[in-house]
């Protein structure tokens, strides 16, 4: 037998280290890109089940026509198209949003927060197919695996789930090609990119190619939500985003849907390149990895809902929130949205965006976003109150007596090194006192 006939019948075989469950019908996750389509006819050939595909419209501009009969042609016996845009932004993005949650000080969770609705509407697909198994197209290497299947957990547990990457044998683009053919899997002829990536209509990442080596600069022709800040117009642009209760409402005045709200934001930081983060990122799985993300009516959004919390949040409020976001990032990027506590922490963030109505001005100007205005009707801030002329609110006098008790502690302990009465790891003569 010849290597590769050797090479196609081990990769058709994908034989199970351990023995399979019994299902009977499995909801997959389903994209129409060469993995998703392959594990199709993978999940009958090892599993005798049925197949039911789901597409989620994220605003992933990718095209969508002819997905239902890719699938049903690839083996599905009935492919859900499901348009999840504004549950999406409403649900996850607005809630992310308001929490100020961002990954290790850069990233804005696009991807991150993608998977717990897509497993959500697999979850409740399922119960309307009478489905008895989830599946899904993620590697056993990266982080979506963990967001699927906590969510799988979290809404139905009893629901098997599949992860083909952690069984089969296929483990190259030239494996699933050849695994395609053989079962007569309908598979676009076009180049495959260097680089692997995500979009949806909050972001669009990138891994793989020359990014693998973080000493590289990114290539310009890598780039697609966003031009070269080099390439920007040379006049910046102004525009102002108007918020009701931490909730972006219009762009200059005008109204917005959240769809189309973002589609303009990322249309107009698009053309001033704004938006561009390259980050080596801790995955949840142990490893590093380096990815540039466009996010750019993300971070104009990220920018002025900063802006406004700096107006209207007290100091202690602000303070304590910058530690609930921290944590917050955490739980969205490890995939546990569907916990106790993310829900706890949206009962506290929602507290503090009740007041969190206003308008923000910002400048955009070749890869920069910088605040030129904010106002509110709930400011905090009082010119009249900061003034360091006489007025009746601030005695300047009684900051005496409050630096001298903030900083007594100091004080004390100079006091104690200066006099010699103690010294470096001497301990007291207990001697000396005495007992009742």
């Amino acid at each position: 037998m010849s290597d590769k006939k050797q090479k196609e019948k081990s990769v058709a075989a994908a034989a199970p280290k351990t023995a399979r469950p019994k299902v009977k019908k499995v909801v997959l996750a389903y994209s129409g890109g060469l993995d998703t389509s392959v594990i199709v006819p993978w999940l009958k050939n090892n599993y005798g089940c049925e197949v039911v595909c789901m597409v989620a419209n994220l605003g992933q501009a990718e095209e969508l026509d002819g997905l239902e009969e890719k699938a049903i042609k690839s083996g599905a016996v009935k492919c859900y198209i499901e348009d999840l845009r504004e549950e999406f932004i409403v649900d996850y993005i607005f809630p992310t949003l308001k929490a100020g949650a961002i990954y290790e000080r850069k990233y804005l969770l696009g991807t991150s927060f993608a998977r717990p609705i897509i497993a959500k509407r697999q979850v409740e697909i399922a119960a309307l197919e009478g489905a008895d198994a989830l599946s899904h197209g993620a590697t056993g290497k990266g982080n979506d695996q963990v967001r699927f299947e906590l969510t799988y957990q979290a809404l139905n547990p009893k629901l098997q789930v599949i992860a083909p990457w952690r069984e089969w044998d296929i483990r190259s683009r030239e494996d699933a090609l050849d695994y395609a053919a053989e079962y007569h899997v309908p598979v676009a002829a076009t180049e495959k990119s260097i680089y692997s990536r995500d979009r949806n209509i909050w972001h669009l990442s990138h891994e793989g190619g020359i990014l693998e080596n973080p000493w590289l600069e990114p290539e310009k022709a890598m780039f697609q939500l966003s031009v070269d800040p080099e390439d920007a117009p040379n006049e910046p642009e102004y525009i102002e985003l108007d918020f009701v209760e931490g909730i972006p409402k219009k762009i200059n005045g005008v109204a917005r849907g959240p769809i189309s709200l973002i589609n303009d934001l990322n249309a107009i930081g698009g053309k001033h390149g704004v938006g561009r983060i390259d980050l080596v990122e801790n995955r949840l799985v142990g490893m590093k990895s380096h990815g540039v993300y466009e996010t750019p009516g993300g971070s104009i959004l990220v920018e002025a809902h900063q802006a406004l919390e700096q107006l209207c949040l007290d100091r202690e409020t602000l303070h304590y929130k910058q530690v609930v976001a921290l944590k917050y990032a955490d739980l969205v990027y490890n995939g546990q949205w569907f916990t106790t506590l993310r829900k706890a922490m949206d009962e506290f963030v929602n507290f503090t965006q009740r007041k969190m109505t206003g308008t923000v001005r910002l400048k955009l100007y070749k890869g920069n976003i910088t605040l030129v205005g904010r106002k509110s009707p709930y400011s905090l801030y009082r010119e009249d109150f900061a003034t360091f002329g006489e007025e009746d609110v601030y005695n300047q006098q009684d900051a005496e007596g409050f630096i001298k008790l903030f900083g007594l502690p100091l004080k004390v302990e100079a006091l104690l090194d200066s006099e010699g009465v103690r010294r470096e790891h001497e301990e007291p003569d207990y001697s000396k006192f005495k007992r009742d």
